[in-house]
């Protein structure tokens, strides 16, 4: 677990009776964007708040760069986006990310770069309290990213925006990681985090259940393969009769197939020559993905 940007090894939380985080080790590298996932009261929050020093593991150890959560060295590398943030209403947004540049010591310009790059540019001398709860989000963003921050911790961090905005702050997040930093980040939005991270972190009832890439997990979950096959016109019957396949509709039919399977299965469809148009296949979502750790964990409990 050396060069690691936090290290987690065998830490528990107990509120009174209740384990919040129970034995969870895991390791996290420079450049990473790995997203941290559970139902509510899983103990991804009591695991953030641990991790920025704001709350006492009972057993087991939390290091930030090899410095201890919430020390001087651990907030100078650390970055934290709240899911609900606030600021004072009466300051503008460029006094916002100014005043958080002199607490980090950091350089306003490039403080107020980043009002552009999460698009307040055009905002920046209106107060805060005129913002929408979607601009806040975006203004939390860039204060977090003031001074380049080696770990950063997202909570919920495209609560309230748009589409495109959403696009925008994994753009950004993208960048960060690619400049080594590392990014944790929980949210509910599976679908999004597909594709814009490198690692999946489960918990359920505060154990840690899964922890690999997501190609890795679809594997080890062993859920399959849907192929939606595109047939000529009139040819539907015949080709689910050549697959085996039972679900069909006017112009297509429907199969699951082990991963195993997955060429075997390709091979007999090309091998239905012009009967088939197109092939759609659709591996394990996130979704799929997390359901299945999610309900095994509670199923073993």
């Amino acid at each position: 677990m050396t060069n690691s940007t936090l290290t987690v090894q065998s830490v528990t939380k107990r509120f009174k009776s209740h384990i919040a985080v129970d034995r969870v080790s895991f390791a996290l590298r420079p450049g990473e964007r790995v997203a941290l996932l559970g139902h509510n009261g899983a103990g991804k929050t009591t695991l953030f708040k641990m991790a920025l020093g704001f709350l006492k593991r009972d057993e087991g150890d939390i290091a930030v760069m090899g410095a201890a959560p919430g020390s001087n060295s651990a907030r100078r590398v650390t970055a934290y986006l709240p899911e609900s943030v606030a600021f004072p209403a009466a300051l503008t947004g460029e006094e916002i990310v100014r005043f958080y540049a002199r607490l980090k010591g950091a350089n306003a310009g490039g403080a107020l770069e980043l009002l552009e790059r999460v698009g307040l540019e055009d905002a920046a001398r209106r107060r805060v309290g005129t913002y929408s709860k979607g601009m806040r989000q975006r203004l939390g963003l860039a204060q977090a990213l003031i001074g380049k921050p080696k770990f950063v911790l997202l909570d919920e961090p495209t609560t309230g925006l748009d589409p495109i905005s959403r696009q925008n702050v994994y753009e950004l997040i993208g960048e960060v990681a690619e400049q080594g930093a590392t990014v944790l980040l929980s949210s509910h939005a599976l679908t999004e985090l597909e594709a814009r991270t490198d690692r999946i972190l489960i918990l359920s009832k505060g154990q840690l259940v899964a922890d690999d890439e997501l190609g890795t997990l679809r594997a080890q979950a062993g859920l399959p393969i849907r192929l939606k096959v595109w047939t000529k016109p009139g040819a539907v019957r015949e080709v689910a009769e050549q697959l085996g396949a039972g679900k069909m509709n006017g112009t297509s039919v429907e199969l699951d197939c082990g991963l195993d399977d997955k060429v075997r299965t390709l091979s007999a469809i090309s091998a239905l020559g012009n009967l088939v148009e197109d092939v759609d296949v659709h591996a394990p979502s996130l979704d799929d993905v997390y359901r299945h750790f999610s309900n095994t964990a509670q199923k073993e409990a």
